[in-house]
């Protein structure tokens, strides 16, 4: 198991960061640096229904979900909502 962000995930961000604009893409790097820091301090951050330990951010209309396990976060995914973000 991994903790911050695994390969596969790394693609997956680094594949829609490339699509931001870039005031949207800096935002974005500074809610993942903050997350990965355990600094929830003026972030959105709910805990999701049904889950133990899942979470998301929002800011505007990304989501950044994510696992905190004790003191390992693991990322899952970033993404525009939709109807399948949570899914």
């Amino acid at each position: 198991m991994c903790y911050g962000l695994c390969e596969k995930t790394m693609d997956r961000v680094a594949k829609f960061l490339k699509k931001l604009l870039p005031a949207e893409k800096g935002m974005l790097e500074d809610i993942i640096a903050k997350v990965l820091a355990h600094d929830f301090l003026g972030l959105d951050v709910k805990k999701l229904k049904g889950e133990e330990n899942k979470f998301r951010v929002r800011k505007g209309r990304i989501r950044v979900i994510f696992i905190k396990n004790g003191d390992n976060i693991l990322i899952l995914s970033v993404e525009r909502r939709g109807d399948t973000t949570y899914k």
